[in-house]
C-alpha cells in the first residue's frame, strides 16, 4: 500500500535558519519533493527561477487567485507570493512527503486547508542574543534593515506554540535529525 503524501511545512523568523535546515534535509532525503512558491518579486541576483521561485508577472499571479491557482497566498512589500495548489494535491494523491518553506501565515493557512495532510515544524534560534548575531553576521543589510528584520523576527516568534512542533537550531545536523524524526525519516 502506497503511503500517504505529508506536506512538511517548515516556517522560522529570519535568522532561524531554516534555509540551510530544508536545503540539509532535501540533500539527505532526495525522496521528498520541495514545493516552489511563486511570486511576482523581481528576481536578485544569482537566483535561478524555479530553483527557490517561480517568478511570474502580476498580472499572470492575479489571474491564478481569480482561478483559485494558489493553496495560499499573501501580498508582502508590494510582491505577491503564493504556493501553487495542483502540485500539492498530486504529490499529495501519489504519496510523497512535500517540503514547504513558508511565513507564519502561509503555513497555518495551510494547515487550516489540508487539516492532518500538513504537519507544521517551527525552527527557531538558540536565543535572541544568537538571532541578533546572525541577523547582523550576514553582512548583507543594512543597520535600518537589520533592525526591521529582528522586529519582524521577534515578531514572529511569538507565534511558536501555534506549530506543531518546535525545533531549536542550534546544531544544523541535530536540528535536522530532529526534524526527521518528526516525520518519521530514520
Amino acid at each position: 500500500m502506497k503511503s500517504k503524501g505529508k506536506l512538511i511545512i517548515i516556517a522560522s523568523p529570519s535568522g532561524g535558519g531554516k534555509t540551510s535546515v530544508i536545503k540539509r534535509l532535501l540533500a539527505k532525503h532526495p525522496e521528498m519533493v520541495h514545493s516552489i512558491s511563486c511570486t511576482t518579486r523581481v528576481a536578485r541576483v544569482g537566483e535561478t527561477h524555479g530553483e527557490y521561485y517561480h517568478h511570474i508577472e502580476i498580472e499572470d499571479f492575479e489571474a491564478g487567485i481569480k482561478n483559485s491557482q494558489f493553496a495560499e497566498w499573501a501580498l508582502v512589500h508590494n510582491n505577491f507570493y503564493g504556493t501553487p495548489k495542483e502540485p500539492l494535491d498530486k504529490w499529495l494523491t501519489t504519496g510523497k512527503k512535500v517540503v514547504l518553506d513558508l511565513d507564519v501565515v502561509g503555513s497555518m493557512n495551510l494547515k487550516k486547508l489540508y487539516g492532518d495532510k500538513a504537519l507544521t515544524i517551527f525552527i527557531l534560534p538558540p536565543s535572541v542574543e544568537e538571532l541578533k548575531r546572525r541577523l547582523i553576521g550576514r553582512g548583507t543589510d543594512s543597520v535600518e534593515v537589520q533592525e526591521l528584520r529582528l522586529k519582524n523576527a521577534l515578531e514572529e516568534l511569538k507565534h511558536k506554540d501555534r506549530f506543531d512542533h518546535r525545533v531549536v537550531n542550534e546544531d544544523l545536523e541535530k536540528a535536522v535529525s530532529e526534524i526527521e524524526s518528526i516525520i518519521d525519516l530514520n
